[in-house]
């Protein structure tokens, strides 16, 4: 099982076959996800940020290309904080924050764990070691279904918490403190063959969600979310789950962790504004193609192409099997906006 805070892409080939097309997956377009960063440009013409990212182009003699941003030398940190605002939070703010939806939810303080100041003066948390109890009118399983979103979310620190993505330290499965992590925790304390572990691990996960722009980022977070399933899985029973499995939660993770450009809905750089020559009466000329989205800043109204996620709570009216497919913009309209 891997193990390290890097995922290697050559050993999630060799050990896991098909797992890494799963995982590369772009379900909007039926392609894979975009580079979306110019930052693998050198390496040639394939790597540029509107080319797909292939299993061919990060395996092999290409296997350690994709990295977390801890491991990224300074000069790349510093670009890539520049151009796409990427900046990577703290666990310990991760769980600050966590723990106030959980408060919420269960109407109650340090439910999973006590933020403390270590004997360093260094911020961190203390795990709560009972089993967790549940308010009336609301149990374990109404919990693992609550959804959850992470915006922008670069290597999904928020949602579960391998390592710290600020420097790069591995933390344990019983010291983790991501959305997802807790989930997994109170599956972990809770169901007890494994069928009922996969079933509640399967609708934990989705219940999670998470879009970021690069595509490097956004593999690594799909990366982290699987290998946290493997983890929890042998944590709980001692040895890996069936290969089916394993495939069945890439793809529900290709589906909840997409690509999308945040401000629009829409795949990254897909709106149509390029110049066109058009055959007009009075012979040929140039148009330039107008998105009212764009325009206007109307998030409902871009001409590019809007993204794809499944709602599994309820089921395809033409396939009958689980995940409608729906717009992610069209929340939006639910919300009256």
């Amino acid at each position: 099982m891997l193990i390290e805070v890097d995922v290697l892409e050559n050993e999630i080939v060799e050990q896991y076959p098909y797992v890494l097309d799963i995982l590369l997956r772009d379900n909007t377009t039926q392609k894979n996800i975009l580079w979306g960063t110019t930052n693998y440009e050198a390496l040639g013409e394939f790597y540029h940020l509107d080319r797909e990212i292939t299993p061919a182009l990060i395996t092999g003699e290409n296997g350690n290309i994709i990295m977390p941003r801890v491991q990224k030398n300074k000069v790349q940190q510093q670009v890539r904080s520049k151009e796409m605002a990427e900046v990577f939070t703290p666990s310990w703010i991760c769980n600050a924050q966590n723990n106030l939806v959980d408060d919420n939810w269960f109407g109650r303080c340090h439910v999973f764990n006590t933020e403390i100041l270590t004997p360093e003066g260094e911020r961190s948390w203390e795990v709560n070691p009972n089993k967790i109890s549940f308010p009336q009118r609301k149990t374990w399983k109404s919990y693992v279904r609550e959804p959850r979103l992470e915006m922008a979310c670069g290597e999904a620190p928020y949602l579960t918490s391998r390592y710290d993505t600020t420097t790069g330290k591995f933390i344990p499965i019983e010291n983790r403190i991501g959305l997802l992590d807790r989930k997994l925790r109170v599956i972990n304390e809770n169901a007890q063959s494994t069928g009922e572990w996969l079933k509640a691990a399967q609708t934990a996960y989705q219940s999670i969600y998470g879009f970021e722009w690069q595509g490097d980022s956004l593999l690594l977070a799909r990366e982290a979310l699987l290998i946290t399933f493997l983890e929890n899985y042998c944590y709980k029973f001692g040895n890996e789950p069936l290969l089916k499995s394993i495939q069945y939660i890439a793809e529900i993770i290709s589906w909840n962790i997409w690509q999308m450009d945040g401000l629009k809905g829409v795949i990254p750089n897909s709106c149509n504004t390029k110049p066109q020559i058009i055959q007009g009466l009075f012979g040929k000329y140039n148009a330039k193609p107008v998105c009212q989205g764009c325009e206007t800043d109307h998030i409902l109204k871009h001409n590019g192409t809007y993204c794809l996620i499944k709602d599994w709570s309820r089921k395809d009216p033409e396939s009958n099997s689980p995940g409608r497919i729906i717009r992610f913009v069209d929340l939006f309209k639910k919300q009256g906006k």
